[in-house]
This record gives C-alpha cells, structure tokens and sequence, in this order.
C-alpha cells in the first residue's frame, strides 16, 4: 500500500504568492522559421494548463507542438501556433490580446477564490451576473431527438440563440441557450423553468428504456463563466459515453468498432519518479490538446511533464500525470481502462463523419428546429450540430449521416436551403480525411485543393465564425 502525505496550502497564502509572481507571457516570432512560440510562466495552480490551452483554442490557433512542465510550485508551458492558414502570428493586436486574455484568466481565478473564501459574493450579483438560460441535456441518441427538443421549446415559446451537440457511442449530449421568445432575455420564473424543464424531461424520456441513465437541466448560468465546449466534455463524461474498443487499446485481435477513429491509449508507471505516463497517438486535428486536457481534468489528474508534437496527419502525445490525492498508483485494471477508454472518448467525440451541411440564413423563431425536421424527415442522423446567432444572422454546422449507413444524398442541401431560406454549403466528411498539415482549417473547399487555386470558401466562413461563438461564453470554473 502506498501512502501518500499532501501538505495544506492555505488558499490566501497560495493567491498572495500568485499575486506575487504574476504569470509571464512571451510571444516570440524569431525562435522558429514556421510557427510562433508563446511561452508562459508563473507559480503552479490546479487547472492551469487547461485554461492556458483554452484560451488558445477560443484564439482559433493551432497547437502543433508543446512542452509542459510543473514541478515544484511552478510551471512553464512552451506552445508552438500557427493560426489557421498555417501563417505565423503577425498581427501585434492579437498577440497582444492572448497576453490579456490569460492576465484574465489569473485574475478571475484569484478573484472568484477570494470572493468564496470570504464570502463576499453578494445575492444582487449573483442575480445580475445570471443572464443565460440552458438546456444541458445527456442521455441515450436516437434519430430525430434533436428536432423533437427544439420544437418543443418553441411550442413553450422559447427562442434558441445558439446550440452545440454532441454524439459519441450512441450517447448524445447537448447545450442549447434560450429566452423568452416575448421578453427577448432569461427565463427567471422558478415555475416557468420548472414546467419547461419537465417538457424536455418528457421528450428524452419518450423511447427510453426503465433504468435508462439521462440528465436534462435547464439552468440560469452566469455569462462569462461557462465554455460550452468544455461543459460538453463533462456532461458526456457523467453520462459515461466511453465504452471497450479492444482495438483501441491493445489487443491486437480485436476490431474497431462502428465510428472509431484508431485512437491509440497507453498507460504506464514511471518507478524512479512516481508517475503515471500515458501515451496518446491518434490522427491531428485543431483542439486536439484541448480535448484530452479537459478529461485528464475531469477525471483528478494533474499534469507535471508533457511533450506534444504532430507530424503531417498524426499527433503523438505523452503524460507524466499523477491524481490530485497524490498517488500515482492506479486502482488496478479496471482503472486504467478506464483512463484509456476515457482519453479516447475525449478525442473523438469531435471526430467529423459524414456529410457536413454550413447554413448562414436570416435569425427567426423556429429555424432550428425546421432545419432537424428536414434531416430526420428524410432519415438522416444529426451526428453533431452548432449553430450560434449575431444580430439578426444564424449560421450553423450539421453533420449527417444515413441511418441505414448510405452516403448522404448531397441533394439535401436544397431542402435545407428551401427550409432555411439562406445559404447552404455540403461537404462529404470522412472519419479519416485530416487537414494535410496541423496548421489546415478543420474544412477546407475541395474542388479549389484540387485545382491549387485559392477559392472563397463559405464553410470556412461558418466555421471560424462558429468557433468564436462557441468559446465566446469565457471558460468554465471546474
């Protein structure tokens, strides 16, 4: 048995010495010929590598390198970035932004652990800082779900402003934000949200089997303080969307299941030092980083050592981690499964399948749920969805596929033009088709890559405006 000793570290005396030592950022453009490198130091605390990761993503840069290392009350996390075009950073407004946004970031942390640790938060902020309704839901998927929740919320007369869905494992996890279609702002009735809430419950409930796991809340969350990406992580981590793929992780025997991309999972034990080492090698893609940081955070672990680096379609990463109690032993077999299974799941809950659908078309009551009517009329399944509102514009992402396992006819995009009344882009996704270089757009125009011409590209369009949107809520207090 191994016992561990973690010393008590007064709160007020660990934000002193952050205060202290405040974090340094140096953006450096000279040290390497095709990347820019963003190098950012300061005294340790729990959860930093992840938001420092998030705010680079919420910058839409690509991370194709990186070098991590806490040990001994301090960290230093080296990032290599590109932005999407594969380009270093030029523009000196943005490199000064990033510098802002992770001063931010410290700055909040210390101010929320203050205001707790003294209890200063009063009840009139707390109300006024609660400006987003949400429908957080988890649970079984199903053809059709989707368009069945979003009618109902506009039959209970409630407007979706923006919405992000994920499938993984025939589990499906959604955050829809919504108002009040009459009042245009949060529905702050205990009663209202009561009623509209067991609606919803009703709907998830309708082909569920007794004892069938599913989670629907709809809450008043702070604006400013929940990242819906990361709030997606954990709500398919509770509902336990990962599952044995024996091919995923190690024996050689088995096949990949049905949507699994061949994400690879080791783990192991570094005697001299006490650590565990988790090996990770899956295909690239943006947020890559991001994903598998935000379950090791989930699941207690704390990062010490970590090297990661991509070359052409892969990404190979490496984990010296121990759990926040101190101990580096694992709880036997099951355990460590379940770190493997739970890093993959991470990683290719994003993973792009099927024929994608980009609309951009005029904002109105009801377009989300016409445009899923459309898909689950001609029986096809919405594998993953965003879609977000500026002014009087919405754009959004759907990715479908045939529920019998045909390519989806490309031609539904003319029924979702006709439905939405604005412009619709189809692009056919293959679970192994990848950007070409780690720096590529998550989408990029075909026919203009065949013909080497530069081409306008409306998905990627979408695509980048949808990104700022979904990481527009600032990151999430875990």
């Amino acid at each position: 048995m191994e016992i561990c000793y973690q010393p008590h570290i007064d709160r007020e005396i660990e934000s002193l010495i952050e205060r202290i030592y405040p974090p340094r950022v140096c953006i450096d453009n000279d040290a390497c010929r095709d990347c820019t490198v963003v190098k950012v130091d300061s005294a340790n605390k729990h959860g930093i590598l992840l938001e420092m990761v998030q705010v680079l993503t919420d910058f839409d840069l690509i991370i194709s390198k990186s070098y991590i290392s806490s040990d001994g009350g301090w960290f230093m996390d080296v990032f290599h970035v590109t932005d999407k075009a594969g380009k270093k950073l030029t523009d000196d407004t943005l490199m000064l932004h990033i510098q802002q946004r992770i001063q931010i970031t410290f700055t909040r942390s210390q101010e929320l652990c203050a205001t707790r640790s003294k209890g200063e938060i009063s009840r009139e902020k707390q109300k006024a800082s609660m400006e987003n309704t949400a429908l957080e839901m988890s649970g079984m998927d199903r053809p059709g779900l989707l368009s069945e929740l979003s009618a109902v919320l506009v039959d209970l007369g409630c407007s979706i402003t923006s919405a992000t869905a994920w499938t993984y494992n025939d589990r499906a996890a959604c955050v829809i934000y919504v108002e009040e279609a009459s009042t245009l702002g949060p529905i702050s009735d205990p009663k209202r949200l009561a009623h509209v809430e067991e609606q919803l419950e009703n709907v998830v409930a309708a082909h569920g089997g007794t004892g069938e796991r599913k989670s629907v809340r709809l809450t008043t969350l702070a604006r400013g303080r929940t990242h819906t990406e990361r709030r997606l992580h954990q709500l398919m981590y509770a509902d336990r969307d990962y599952e044995s793929c024996r091919a995923c992780h190690g024996d050689s025997s088995g096949e990949h299941k049905k949507g699994c991309d061949g994400t690879h999972v080791s783990v192991g034990r570094c005697e001299d030092k006490g650590y565990l080492v988790v090996n990770v090698r899956s295909r690239d893609r943006p947020k890559l980083l991001f994903d598998t940081v935000c379950v090791l955070t989930d699941m207690q672990y704390v990062v010490f050592h970590a090297a990661i680096s991509s070359k052409k379609s892969m990404a190979d990463q490496e984990y010296f981690i121990r759990h926040s109690t101190g101990s580096s032993v694992l709880c036997g077999e099951s355990e460590r499964q379940k770190l493997t299974l739970c890093l993959i799941a991470a990683i290719e809950r994003r993973v792009s399948h099927g024929l994608r659908v980009d609309i951009r078309t005029e904002n109105r009551m009801g377009l989300l749920s016409n445009v899923t009517r459309v898909f689950r009329e001609n029986g096809l399944s919405i594998l993953r969805v965003e879609i977000g509102t500026e002014g009087e514009k919405a754009a959004g992402s759907f990715f479908v596929t045939d529920s019998s396992g045909e390519e989806v006819n490309p031609n539904i995009a003319e029924l979702v033009r006709q439905e939405s009344g604005g412009s619709v882009v189809t692009d056919h996704k293959s679970p192994y088709r990848v950007p070409q270089s780690p720096s590529s757009s998550i989408i990029s125009d075909t026919k203009a890559r065949i013909e080497g011409k530069p081409r306008f590209s409306l998905g990627s369009m979408l695509w980048s405006h949808l990104e700022r949107l979904s990481g527009s809520f600032g990151p999430i207090r875990s």
